[in-house]
């Protein structure tokens, strides 16, 4: 697992050895949601609806990094 990006209480990872369409995880104490790289489009799980939005935007300007850390550990 490699965290790419972190906020007070919730963080974005990429995890290898991961199936499906390329994504990311957002984490946090009491939630864990996966978000499509190209899409933004939530997969699974939840999380606040603020902090889904703040990750997608960071995730949208961030895109070539996701993709590339993504290729890297799958």
């Amino acid at each position: 697992m490699v965290t790419m990006h972190r906020q007070a209480n919730w963080k974005i990872a990429i995890y290898g050895g991961d199936h499906g369409i390329p994504h990311f995880h957002v984490e946090g104490p009491d939630f864990r949601c996966s978000v499509g790289i190209a899409t933004g489009e939530l997969i699974v799980g939840d999380a606040p609806a603020r902090v889904l939005a703040a990750a997608r935007e960071w995730a949208a300007a961030h895109e070539g990094e996701l993709a590339a850390k993504w290729q890297e550990l799958n």
